[in-house]
C-alpha cells in the first residue's frame, strides 16, 4: 500500500481548545449543591492545562504519500522482467514525488547508460510533468510540439534538455493514487520508442490493486 508519511490529526487543536473551554464554563456554572466549589475549580484547571498543551495547528502540517520500499522494488523488478520476456535488456528506476530515487534495477545485459537514463526519466516525469499535469514523457514531448516519432524528442524542448537530470526520451510514467502523484518510474534500454514506456506501465500495473 502507499505509505503515509504524516498522519493528520483527528480533531484540530483549535476545535479541541474550544471544546475544552466550553466544558470549563459549564463546570463553573454548575449549581453549588451538585459539585463542590473545590472540585469544580480543580477540574476546570485540569481542562485548561490540557487545552494549553494542544499541539500546533494541523493546517500547518502537509500530508504526503510515497511507495513503500517493498512496493518500489516490486515495480522496478516487474518492469525489467516484462522487458526481458520480450528480449529487451533494460534498467528501471522509481523516484518519490520529490524526485528522490527509491529503487533501481539494472537488468542482465542492460547497457551502462540505461541505469542513469532510467532514473532521469523518472525524475523528469515527476518534476517537469507536474507543470502541465502530464502523466508520461511521451505526453510532454507531444505537448512541446516535437515529432512524437523522434527518439530524442528535443526539437522544441525550450531548453529543458539542458537541465540536470532532465531527459525527454520516452519511457517515464507518473505513479498515482487516484489523482495524487506519489512518484514516477523510468525505464531505459528498449529498442523501440514505445518499448520502455510499455514496460514501465507493466511495473505500475503489477501493484495497481494496492495503490489505495
Amino acid at each position: 500500500m502507499a505509505r503515509r508519511d504524516v498522519q493528520p490529526l483527528r480533531r484540530g487543536p483549535v476545535q479541541m481548545t474550544q471544546f475544552l473551554m466550553t466544558h470549563v464554563l459549564m463546570l463553573l456554572s454548575t449549581p453549588r449543591g451538585k459539585i463542590s466549589l473545590a472540585t469544580r475549580l480543580a477540574t476546570a484547571l485540569v481542562l485548561m492545562l490540557v487545552a494549553a498543551a494542544s499541539p500546533a495547528r494541523s493546517d500547518d502540517i502537509v500530508t504526503t504519500h510515497r511507495l513503500s520500499a517493498a512496493l518500489a522494488a516490486e515495480v522496478v523488478t516487474e518492469a525489467v522482467a516484462s522487458c526481458a520476456k520480450q528480449g529487451f535488456r533494460v534498467s528501471a528506476a522509481v523516484v518519490d514525488v520529490d524526485g528522490l530515487t527509491q529503487a533501481m534495477l539494472r537488468g542482465d545485459g542492460a547497457h551502462a547508460a540505461s541505469f542513469d537514463l532510467a532514473s532521469d526519466k523518472a525524475y523528469t516525469v515527476v518534476t517537469i510533468g507536474a507543470t502541465h499535469n502530464d502523466d508520461s514523457i511521451s505526453a510532454m514531448v507531444k505537448r512541446m510540439g516535437a515529432n512524437p516519432t523522434a527518439f530524442w524528442g528535443l526539437a522544441n524542448a525550450g531548453g529543458l534538455g539542458k537541465l540536470p537530470r532532465v531527459s525527454l526520451i520516452v519511457g517515464g510514467l507518473r505513479i498515482k493514487v487516484g489523482n495524487e502523484v506519489i512518484g514516477g518510474i523510468g525505464v531505459s534500454g528498449g529498442p523501440g520508442i514505445d518499448d520502455d514506456e510499455t514496460c514501465a506501465k507493466a511495473g505500475i500495473d503489477k501493484i495497481s490493486a494496492r495503490l489505495k
